[in-house]
């Protein structure tokens, strides 16, 4: 183990919570959640997991370098002792870590805060560390005899350290190896040895260090690694008053745009680069396995919709709508499109009727992951599923996703990207919906 700190700490259980997402909802929160569902993608275990995470029988939590552990009630032969272990960076993981973020100085501000910037997880792929749990990263442990691997109590622990992130976004540093303010100094230590580096001198302990004298009358001394340096004879010269403020520019009025050759304002070019490589793409998935058929050719009017809901340039929706015969529905295309691509656009104009036991399946994982007190009423009709009196809706699409919709003056509108979870969606419209 890295030198670092050698404490645990201890957090006291969590109440009962009803309902809702099971990850925390911090963006770090949610990202440590996000990862232990991509690490244990079993849905079984998943869906125990956060159904016991929100019930109130896991004890305090102790979170130490490489640790998490805690104490799970309510068995039949428990309390049973779950755990789960993470890999604690090495002396030469954080030097790394802090090299990256010392390029970040929006990012290094914050840590030296004693904060955890979201972009902080960029400096660590860079500096090719996962400070997410991945793949043989995070190891869980219990004493019960549930076959799962992992089981539903060290699931549970993974659901509610994410809600400690939500907290204590540091916590996240901590289990590997380095608390806040053990970040803070060795990020202070390497930002201070890249400017002393930068710096092109030696010492000399026989001059006098070089002084100069502020705007207030103030006389500073330079240090030894400057003295003897161009950068020395700067800072001994007297300080010089700014010079005025130069006039604003005057704005000159903008140039009318050349007429195309082309007839055509926005230039084609770049679209079409574009639309080659997604099709590329599409093509490679197909060809890899990674779906189940090659990418169907577009319609006038899902082509239409496509370049509405992807074209930067503003005045291409407007042409497409004055020349669509379906003008009054461009615009909740394009939204469905931006949020699902292909297969949104086919959820928000196609109604169709799914299998009874899939309907069956998708109403027990909802009572699942919701107290049933706290489930909101809902009608179901094909694949539309209305919260009664709410103006919100889900619908599941043939790809197997379920997309938010919000009504809005009385048209059904897409409200954000689909999920496969179901009980993640209705969370998040109910969030939104929450004043």
């Amino acid at each position: 183990m890295a030198e670092g700190h050698d404490s645990a700490r201890g957090f006291p259980a969590f109440a009962a919570r009803k309902g809702g997402r099971a990850r925390g909802k911090s963006w770090w929160g949610g990202q440590f959640g996000q990862a232990v569902e991509d690490l244990w993608p079993e849905e079984d275990p998943l869906k125990r997991g956060r159904a016991l995470a929100r019930s109130g029988r896991i004890g305090p939590l102790t979170v130490s370098a490489g640790r998490i552990a805690a104490q799970v009630h309510g068995g039949e032969d428990g309390p049973y002792s779950a755990e789960l272990t993470l890999r604690v960076f090495g002396d030469e993981d954080w030097d790394a870590l802090w090299e990256k973020t010392a390029d970040r100085p929006a990012e290094a501000e914050a840590v030296l805060a004693g904060e955890l910037p979201p972009d902080l997880l960029e400096a660590a792929e860079d500096a090719r560390l996962g400070l997410l749990p991945g793949y043989g990263d995070m190891e869980p442990d219990c004493d019960c005899d549930e076959p799962d691997h992992p089981c539903a109590h060290a699931v549970a622990l993974a659901y509610q350290f994410s809600w400690l992130l939500d907290e204590e976004a540091a916590l996240l540093l901590f289990v590997r190896g380095r608390d806040a303010e053990e970040a803070a100094h060795e990020l202070g230590s390497a930002l201070m040895l890249r400017a002393m580096m930068s710096m092109d001198g030696s010492d000399d302990a026989d001059e006098e260090p070089p002084e100069s004298e502020d705007a207030d009358g103030a006389r500073h001394t330079a240090g030894p690694a400057l003295r003897g340096t161009p950068a020395a004879e700067a800072y001994a010269r007297p300080a010089a008053e700014l010079p005025p403020l130069p006039p604003m520019p005057v704005t000159a009025a903008p140039a009318e745009e050349p007429e195309a050759v082309t007839g055509i304002a926005a230039d084609p070019l770049e679209r079409l680069v574009a639309d080659a490589a997604a099709a590329a793409r599409a093509l490679l998935a197909y060809t890899h396995g990674l779906t189940a058929e090659p990418p169907a050719e577009p319609d006038l009017w899902q082509d239409t919709v496509r370049i509405a809901a992807t074209h930067p340039d503003p005045r291409v929706p407007e042409r497409l709508r004055a020349a669509s015969d379906r003008a009054a529905d461009l615009d909740r295309a394009a939204q469905a499109w931006r949020h699902g691509g292909a297969a949104g656009l086919r959820t928000l104009e196609e109604a169709w009727e799914p299998p009874a036991q899939e309907t069956a399946r998708a109403r027990t994982a909802l009572a699942a992951a919701w107290e049933a007190d706290e489930l909101p009423e809902l009608e179901v009709r094909g694949n539309h599923w209305t919260l009664t009196g709410r103006g919100l809706q889900l619908r599941r699409g043939r790809d197997g996703r379920w997309y938010p919709y919000r009504e809005r003056a009385g048209q059904w509108w897409p409200a954000g990207p689909p999920d496969a979870e179901q009980a993640l969606v209705l969370a998040g419209l109910l969030e939104e919906d929450t004043p």
